[in-house]
């Protein structure tokens, strides 16, 4: 009766937990994420599958994910506001000369160096409204060139460690040194960022037939905007730093947000009303609700499966095991997302001991697997809300279509590369 119930018990979990993710990812009336994954992750607690105590818990290790947002996030606003993306849409349409492809290399290029040294999320956040500007100043079908932003997001998210917020959370404590760490993933991101590219343009083809304005008119960037500039360099020199000391990166992403604010608004009185209505708050209880929910799931035995499998991986051949992890994680993190797939997987290898290829194939699985399906990975998630804001969408199933060119080579090199 015993063992009944606890199947039980742990059904229900993952009947919630499934059916709230899967809310996140379809938008039903199009209500923000944040209400499908905060409202499982409430049922959750009032069934008493999880306890008010395990729950707060669960909320608590984003911390760091949080803080990190919330310095992106301020960030994003203060360049938007001082009239940065549209500088940048200038100087963009004029590099092209007319040239669509000149145009997406061009995207591409800035899209590498925003993920590499500011994490994919900046890319999603800070990026985005840059391209769209800047697709909208050359008349150009903004569609390609915002996809850019997403896949590139993803792709080059292993580069460095600072990259990506989750490859701190799948090594935890056991961060390599930097040279280790490139000399492991600097091939496997040049498979990744190179197939990405080449398979992207393909796709993209069609849309880059015709020439696109190039002669936009330039305006000097104000007082407020090369503030701005200068906010995001003094943010990359400082991310960089942090993770150069093993720090986590969240409280110094949030505290060069603001103190990048604070100096703006000496020009800027309106500026932190503007930050308080502009900002998508909605993002943080999004990531509260499904650190709950992954919390729920490990204690119905989500974290045991995940051991098991990874413990099973070990026996097999060494390609075999790498393939199967990286394909494995990949498909997990579209069918739930990668924030919830990396922590049970980050959790699994703490408790397996797993270590070598088969931990490095599990990151870049979780890395870059979500470049599959448009809400795979939180970075993506913001890119989505971040051109929604901007009056445009791309639904589950058009970005499914390019995804599932673009992904899987991109991953089966990636994943080669790290044998």
């Amino acid at each position: 009766m015993h063992m009944l119930a606890g199947n039980l018990h742990s059904a229900i979990v993952w009947l919630i937990s499934l059916a709230s993710i899967g809310l996140v990812l379809i938008r039903p009336k199009g209500w923000p994420e944040a209400i499908w994954a905060v409202a499982g992750a409430c049922l959750l607690i009032i069934c008493g599958l999880i306890s008010w105590g395990d729950a707060g818990a669960a909320a608590a290790k984003g911390t760091d994910v949080y803080l990190f947002l919330t310095g992106m996030m301020i960030i994003s606003e203060l360049a938007r506001r001082a009239g940065v993306f549209d500088w940048v849409a200038v100087h963009a349409v004029r590099a092209s000369r007319g040239s669509p492809g000149r145009l997406f290399l061009l995207v591409y290029l800035v899209g590498i160096v925003v993920t590499v040294f500011l994490s994919n999320d900046a890319t999603a956040v800070v990026l985005t409204p840059a391209v769209l500007a800047a697709v909208r100043a050359a008349e150009a079908d903004p569609l390609p060139y915002l996809l850019i932003c997403a896949f590139i997001a993803n792709a080059a998210s292993f580069v460095l460690p600072l990259s990506n917020p989750a490859n701190l959370v799948v090594y935890g404590g056991g961060m390599p040194p930097l040279k280790t760490w490139l000399a492991t993933f600097g091939l496997a991101s040049i498979a990744s960022i190179t197939v990405t590219f080449l398979v992207l343009r393909g796709v993209a083809a069609r849309y880059l037939n015709q020439r696109v304005r190039g002669d936009s008119e330039s305006a000097p960037l104000r007082p407020e905007g090369k503030l701005a500039l200068y906010g995001i360099a003094f943010l990359a020199v400082v991310l960089i730093t942090a993770s150069g000391f093993g720090v986590d990166l969240g409280a110094p992403a949030c505290a060069a947000g603001l103190v990048v604010a604070v100096v703006i608004s000496f020009r800027d009185r309106g500026l932190w009303n503007d930050i308080a209505t502009g900002v998508s708050w909605s993002v943080l209880p999004l990531v509260a609700g499904l650190f709950i929910i992954v919390e729920a799931l490990n204690g119905a035995g989500a974290l045991k499966h995940a051991v098991q499998a990874l413990a099973t991986m070990r026996h097999w051949p060494l390609a075999g095991g790498v393939l199967g992890t990286g394909f494995g994680v990949a498909v997990l993190s579209n069918l739930m997302n990668n924030l919830p797939s990396g922590l049970i997987t980050a959790a699994a290898v703490k408790s397996a001991h797993a270590a070598g290829p088969l931990r490095d194939a599990l990151l870049v699985g979780v890395d870059l697997g979500p470049n599959l399906s448009v809400t795979g990975s939180l970075a993506t998630i913001l890119w989505l809300i971040a051109i929604r804001r901007e009056g445009l969408d791309v639904t589950f199933w058009d970005f499914l279509k390019w995804g599932a060119l673009v992904m899987p080579p991109a991953l089966l090199l990636a994943l080669i590369a790290v044998l």
